[in-house]
């Protein structure tokens, strides 16, 4: 069976390489492929049209999907703690992020997101000017008063090995936080292979629990596939994530955990943002990890 990636392979998806490497799907009696994704890639249309099984994908989505009648349910939530935040120059000695919205400003984004409306609608967006995010850093750089969006793992890391010092304000601290790389199925093809589903989360389980504990052989791996990493980022970035994905709450109920509250508070904010009409069920957009 093939688990489809919303990115390249980098160390968000460093748990499900180290299951492949130290065969952890092969003891629970799978056969994986791991597919690698880009920019835009539509992981949640390709699994409710049947053409994969799993794939990668966030919390919003799988509300959006769902509320568009389409058939995906997350298993397993990587990230408990969202990794997306805003990127500010230290310099500037901002604090939070209702010190960044007051002082004003450029902030490079992509239009549209729903954390960005978020922002707008929690800190008002009068003194904030919104400006197009080119995928990179480099008008961060050379910018001393440019604020942009971030992925913890990523732009941060680059940033300080350019020579900069980044200060990054989590969108999770300003109260939205979705589950990121999340893994999803169809709901009937979890209903119908409920065995199956049970056997991947404990493979998920046991290769994130791996490779939190020493990422290197899985980071071996994914720098072999993505190049354009380079060893220290890929060292840097699993670093900075750890915390994300283990919290108290995972070490209670295990890794990949999921919450009825979360669910159902990330509905509510994604109705106030207008970006859905009515939230779907909670209890319909996800199977808690057993």
């Amino acid at each position: 069976m093939r688990v489809q990636l919303n990115w390249v392979p980098e160390p968000e998806f460093g748990g499900i390489y180290q299951a492949k490497i130290d065969g952890s799907f092969e003891k629970n009696g799978l056969d994986v492929d791991i597919t690698p994704g880009g920019a835009g890639a539509p992981t949640w249309q390709l699994v409710a049209g049947g053409k994969v099984d799993f794939a990668v994908a966030s919390a919003d989505e799988v509300i959006i999907a769902r509320q568009q009648k389409a058939d995906v349910v997350a298993i397993f939530a990587t990230y408990q703690t969202c990794p997306q935040g805003i990127m500010v120059h230290a310099s500037r000695g901002l604090k939070s992020l209702v010190d960044l919205f007051s002082a004003g400003g450029k902030l490079a984004v992509e239009p549209g997101l729903p954390y960005v409306n978020y922002l707008q609608q929690k800190y008002g967006a009068a003194r904030i000017e919104l400006v197009s995010y080119d995928g990179g850093i480099g008008n961060f750089l050379r910018d001393k008063n440019l604020a942009q969006q971030c992925f913890i793992t990523s732009e941060p890391i680059a940033a300080k090995r350019a020579g900069s010092d980044p200060q990054v304000f989590l969108i999770a601290d300003a109260g939205y936080n979705p589950y990121t790389a999340v893994i999803i199925t169809r709901g009937k093809f979890a209903q119908d292979h409920a065995a199956l589903v049970q056997c991947l989360v404990a493979a998920l389980r046991a290769g994130w629990s791996a490779y939190l504990a020493d990422p290197a052989k899985a980071n071996d791996a994914m720098a072999k596939l993505n190049p354009d990493m380079d060893h220290d980022t890929f060292n840097a970035a699993s670093a900075a994530q750890k915390p994300l994905i283990e919290t108290d709450e995972t070490k209670k109920n295990g890794l990949g955990w999921m919450s009825l509250e979360r669910w159902t508070e990330l509905g509510k904010q994604l109705v106030g943002l207008k970006v859905i009409d009515a939230a779907p069920d909670a209890k319909t957009c996800f199977i808690a990890p057993k």
